[in-house]
């Protein structure tokens, strides 16, 4: 009878336990355990601290009725860094946003540049191109074009590793390396940064060389890395494989799973548009005739000789169009390819579709339209992978990408019938659809479908500070 007793007054004390945020009724969609079910999340001070099967009382409640209540998604590849590119972004259900391509410099500014001011949590590589640039005696505006074609001294080249190695030393997540950006940088250059990343233990994100610097062989610049990466160990992550091989990423692929099987650390991504989007000033676009793929980012022109030659001097973002959608779509639903949106910041509510709508088009158009794969396929592409991509090098990434407890309360809550992209190459400044609730760190970024302009709840995502 005692014993009877005791557990109802347990009982009854956990359901008079109230929490400073609670999420009830929502059908709670957790990759990485696998639950799918109706519960209530409690939440204390940023962390989860209850998943039970009935209502929570909280200070603050959130009905979440008919609703996907989702880890928070983490985009590995997003370089609008700045407050209206992460406002975009958490309308389309992101909390956490890395810049890991091309990474910044110098380390230690950016991040204390958005301490205490960044919507999302954040988090960089150290730029191969910007310390390459910055080894020549140039500034960041060299490191796109004026150096891009120079090759480096052995005094520039040493100078450059040491660049390097203070971008990890003050807490960058790996190396970023934008390859087709910097073809004066020989095998020799890319394969001596890869050694310094496998000697400090640190990943290496890549931007591949581009085919026409390789003989137009769309395999020889996957090739390249891949060695690299078996001879010195270093880990690799390949960003955007889908505008990077097109038609021949399905053989890209295979041969990253090949190693993957050996037990070499090498992932990939993609992101769900047939078109990419880059600087066009960038070394990408010398020699560049097909003027007509070209999209002005500032006005939405298509490009001629002239206008490309103009804007060329100008510099800006541009649009490229043409891909496979078939290849499109068989990346999207393969279940090991993260999902990183490529996004670029904006500029007067101007920019790239995927910059607002990436993760919300991969859940309304290709999970709820043409069932290329299931919902949670889906959410673990964008959540617990990318989770676990990074979580050996940066430990407080295992408390992120699920929804258990002692996990951060990084939560996405939608719509699963309503959520679509609505950002498009026009009208690009535009929230995504059906994207009900977004809470970082568990404050709140969306409300009720929208989006708050008042909270900066996110927080630094990086490596260890220190010698490296």
């Amino acid at each position: 009878m005692k014993n009877t007793l005791a557990i109802l007054l347990l009982l009854w004390s956990i359901q008079l336990q109230s929490f400073d945020l609670v999420v009830n009724h929502g059908r709670v969609m957790d990759p990485s355990s696998g639950l799918d079910a109706v519960r209530h999340i409690g939440i204390e001070e940023g962390v989860i601290t209850q998943i039970s099967e009935t209502p929570l009382l909280g200070d603050e409640l959130i009905d979440a009725t008919d609703l996907v209540v989702a880890p928070g998604f983490i985009d590995l590849h997003a370089h609008g860094q700045d407050e209206v590119s992460n406002r975009y972004q958490a309308g389309d259900g992101v909390t956490t946003a890395m810049e890991l391509e091309i990474g910044v410099f110098p380390v230690a500014d950016w991040y204390e540049a958005r301490s205490d001011r960044a919507p999302l949590n954040f988090g960089a590589t150290v730029s191969h191109p910007w310390a390459r640039a910055a080894a020549q005696g140039l500034g960041a505006e060299g490191a796109l074009s004026t150096s891009a074609n120079a090759s480096l001294s052995s005094e520039q080249h040493e100078k450059m590793l040491m660049l390097l190695r203070n971008g990890l030393a003050e807490g960058a997540i790996g190396i970023g390396m934008g390859i087709t950006y910097t073809p004066g940088a020989d095998h020799a250059e890319i394969l001596s940064v890869f050694r310094l990343a496998a000697q400090m233990s640190k990943p290496v994100f890549v931007h591949l060389r581009n085919a026409k610097f390789m003989n137009h062989d769309p395999i020889a610049p996957l090739q390249e890395v891949l060695a690299n990466a078996v001879t010195t160990g270093a880990s690799l992550h390949v960003v955007h494989i889908n505008s990077s091989l097109d038609k021949a990423a399905q053989t890209g692929v295979a041969m990253i799973r090949d190693l993957q099987a050996q037990g070499f650390d090498i992932t990939t991504e993609n992101y769900p548009y047939t078109s990419g989007s880059t600087r066009l000033e960038s070394a990408l676009f010398d020699g560049w005739t097909d003027y007509e793929r070209l999209q002005w980012v500032a006005t939405g022109e298509t490009l001629s000789a002239q206008t490309f030659k103009k804007y060329r001097q100008q510099g800006g973002w541009v649009i490229i169009h043409g891909r496979s959608e078939e290849m499109n779509e068989w990346l999207i639903a393969q279940p090991d390819l993260i999902i990183a949106s490529d996004g670029i910041p904006y500029v007067d509510n101007l920019s790239h579709p995927r910059s607002a709508g990436t993760f919300a088009k991969v859940l309304g158009e290709y999970v709820r339209e043409k069932q290329s794969l299931s919902l949670m396929a889906a959410l673990a592409k964008m959540t617990i992978l990318p989770a676990q991509r990074l979580e050996r090098f940066v430990p407080m990434l295992a408390k992120k990408g699920r929804l258990s407890v002692g996990m951060d309360a990084d939560i996405t809550i939608f719509d699963p019938k309503k959520v679509r992209d609505r950002a498009t190459y026009t009208k690009p400044g535009q929230y995504s659809a059906g994207i009900s609730h977004v809470l970082v760190n568990g404050e709140a970024l969306v409300s009720d479908g929208k989006v708050l302009m008042v909270s900066y709840p996110g927080k630094a995502v990086r490596g260890n500070i220190g010698k490296q």
